[in-house]
């Protein structure tokens, strides 16, 4: 059996410049590889610079990085607003919020502008690799690429192949994970996958527990902390991870199951209704306004 040639990845595409993104964007250039990272708006690419810098600064701090690799990093990192920058990329990687008809407008937008080689790798956490690699021109080069947050410190990326997804797109993925110093578990393409569909539906308990009055926040997050061994309580997780992307999977897995288990907790829409989304927006099941931070119920 001949071997199979995988697909060069020197050039990558990210869209989005939020947390993931930016993450990913990134690990990528510290690997050498140069970047273009798209968002619709310029300010969200100027935070997004400012944000990877201060990452690169970090790990300054820590050993993990000279100044000068840092110089050479944020020297590969492009930005533009314009689809037509990604002309050149082997492989682009959506990274937009976790809503389908989002990522699928930016493939329908995006893809016109690609070469026929690109190969397109979606961050989703939760949505069917299948059926957004239907909606593309190049379903068989069309793949998950779950990266964990924050990016530039976990080891872990998820990979999806939807039904079409050909054998040379998934080695060039896994060469990918290994040349960014990534471990990569393999999942098929069920609703969340493997991470979210079991750690999301426990942050969803955590939330009935509080919703019923079974514990408040301090006393939940405690118990799972110091009884099970987590590094952070279910609630500051969710609070960490953003509620409106927890409810967002929980939906994912409640619609494509059909299994009561997964019905998202009430709480868990009023909070998001509120626009109490966690850090990002200063509260959630915590008040970031103040230090430490207080919980909310």
């Amino acid at each position: 059996m001949a071997a199979i040639a995988t697909p060069p990845i020197d050039r990558i595409g990210v869209i989005g410049a939020g947390q993931m993104g930016s993450g990913i964007a990134h690990v990528c250039a510290v690997a050498g590889l140069p970047v273009v990272l798209g968002d619709v708006k310029p300010e969200a690419l100027e935070k997004a610079l400012g944000t990877i810098a201060k990452a690169m600064d970090r790990q300054i701090a820590k050993g993990g990085l000279t100044e000068a690799e840092k110089a050479a990093a944020l020297a590969l990192i492009g930005t533009s607003i314009d689809y037509a920058a990604f002309g050149d990329c082997d492989l682009v990687v959506e990274a937009a919020t976790e809503k389908e008809d989002i990522k699928r407008s930016i493939f329908k937008a995006l893809t016109p502008h690609l070469k026929p080689s690109c190969m397109l790798a979606s961050n989703t956490s939760s949505i069917s690799i299948t059926r957004l690699g239907a909606g593309t021109d190049r379903p068989a080069k069309f793949i998950g690429m779950h990266f964990m947050k924050p990016v530039q410190v976990m080891k872990l990326v998820e990979v999806i192949r939807g039904i079409a997804t050909d054998e040379p797109t998934f080695q060039a993925t896994q060469a990918l994970a290994e040349r960014l110093h990534k471990t990569t578990a393999v999942s098929e393409d069920f609703p969340a996958f493997i991470v979210n569909r079991i750690l999301v539906p426990m942050i969803n308990e955590a939330v009935y527990a509080l919703y019923e009055g079974v514990g408040n926040v301090a006393a939940i997050d405690m118990a799972l902390r110091l009884g099970a061994n987590h590094p952070m309580g279910p609630l500051e997780l969710a609070d960490f991870i953003g509620l409106d992307t927890c409810l967002s999977i929980m939906q994912v897995l409640y619609e494509g199951l059909s299994d009561s288990k997964y019905r998202p907790c009430p709480l868990l829409i009023k909070y998001v209704e509120a626009g109490w989304l966690g850090r990002k927006t200063n509260r959630g099941f915590y008040d970031y306004t103040q230090t430490p931070p207080k919980p909310t119920r």
